[in-house]
């Protein structure tokens, strides 16, 4: 079914809204004011509250839509569809203005609070027209054998020989490691890791060449497990092992200005104090933690928590080699691992936390408010997420005192946003 429909708004997963005889309908690829012709998703005769579906013609177009740098990730109507750039028809800056408004509708909508949300752009997306900047990607074969993403809504493998928003890094190993030429079992996950060339960036010998990984359902095939990466935060370089199918942010920017702006926060909040005790929640490999325990103050004491074996392995490796000692660094539940924490480090003054996509919820936003911490800063991947425990956060004492976001995946609706809490 189609119909011509008036856009009203920004909406979530990178949709708009629009309504057809009454109904909600969550378009894709569309924009704000826009009159447009929309498909339906199939089954639309359902009785649902609300419909989805994709824009296949564009009647009255919005000042900020432009043509796909990427036309194989736009709307099918327009021979696209593989996803991962759901904002492709989207200029840049209108990008921040769409991130900016999700940010703050959420945390009204949510978390009951109004915020100016400013969006910060990573240096060098611009002059890649939003591309380039992934460092590690998925793929999946085809039915020959060759690399290929989904066509949404079918089964249909779209064939690649380059991945746009892979950074230039990652597109060079590709092409040596023969990625683009086929070989691989039909139905394989393949994954490319290439850690972004900083050069000066941390202290220490050059990684070498072989520092990327080609892993094919989870086994290594080219390259090496473990992946060094390095940043420069305050002037102070940090090397990192890690592993290859783990998490790290995955923009070749994010890992420096993220932890340059949460130690910032945390210095403020910190306020001189020449004592400190830090908690960090959701730790990872360590991104966050070894600025924190090296530069927060001059005797800092840190507890880490993280559920994944593999990434607290790699976050204590990476302690040691930089020499800091004053790391309880913690393997398991966050909520659990709170519930016993050491009397020394019971009583933070700043708690940094990094949830996943779910984000803390109210169990683990308890305990940090029963800590008596006086200010959290909170690292966020989804804005609905950090809604979500900004309301639980408001009703334990704390509000939002800064919210600011930063455009970390061009292209596409997702977000990064940190906010300051402080004890009210």
């Amino acid at each position: 079914m189609k119909a011509q429909v008036r856009i009203e708004r920004y909406a979530d997963q990178g949709r708009c809204v629009a309504h057809i005889d009454g109904r909600v309908v969550f378009v894709r690829f569309a924009l704000p004011g826009e009159l447009v012709t929309v498909e339906l998703d199939e089954p639309h005769e359902r009785d649902d509250r609300f419909w989805t579906g994709e824009v296949t013609q564009v009647l009255e177009p919005s000042d900020d839509r432009v043509d796909p740098v990427w036309p194989l990730a736009g709307p099918l109507a327009f021979g696209g569809g593989v996803g991962g750039a759901d904002l492709v028809h989207v200029s840049l800056p209108g990008q921040l203005r769409w991130k900016a408004a999700t940010v703050a509708e959420q945390m009204r909508r949510l978390g009951h609070v109004d915020v100016d949300v400013d969006v910060e752009r990573m240096p060098g997306d611009e002059g890649e027209q939003g591309l380039h900047w992934r460092t590690r990607i998925e793929l999946i074969a085809d039915e020959e054998g060759f690399a290929s993403m989904r066509r949404r809504g079918s089964h249909v493998r779209v064939r690649l020989d380059d991945m746009p928003l892979a950074s230039r890094a990652l597109l060079d190993v590709a092409r040596r490691e023969h990625v683009w030429d086929g070989g691989f079992e039909p139905g394989a996950q393949i994954r490319l890791a290439v850690p972004e060339p900083r050069g000066g960036a941390a202290d220490g010998d050059a990684a070498g060449d072989d520092d990327f990984a080609v892993l094919v359902d989870g086994e290594l095939v080219a390259g090496r497990r473990r992946l060094t990466e390095r940043i420069r935060v305050d002037g102070r370089g940090f090397r990192y092992d890690v592993d290859a199918a783990g998490f790290w942010q995955i923009h070749r920017q994010a890992p420096m200005r993220l932890p340059e702006y949460v130690l910032s926060l945390v210095r403020g909040a910190l306020d001189g104090a020449g004592n400190a005790t830090i908690w960090d929640l959701y730790s990872g490999s360590g991104l966050f933690s070894l600025p924190l325990a090296a530069l927060a103050a001059p005797r800092t004491r840190m507890l880490t928590v993280e559920g994944a074996p593999a990434a607290v392995k790699s976050a204590r490796r990476n302690l040691r080699a930089a020499g800091l000692d004053g790391v309880d660094a913690r393997c398991g539940d966050v909520a659990k691992t709170l519930a016993q924490v050491p009397d020394d480090l019971a009583s933070p003054d700043v708690v940094v936390l990094d949830p996943p996509r779910a984000g803390a919820r109210a169990k683990v936003c308890r305990r940090i408010a029963a800590s008596g911490a006086r200010a959290v800063v909170y690292v966020a991947c989804d804005p609905t997420s950090l809604a979500r425990d900004t309301a639980t956060f408001g009703e334990l004492g704390y509000v939002p005192a800064s919210v600011r976001a930063f455009d970390i995946y061009p292209m596409t609706h997702h977000v990064e946003t940190v906010a300051l809490f402080r004890r009210a």
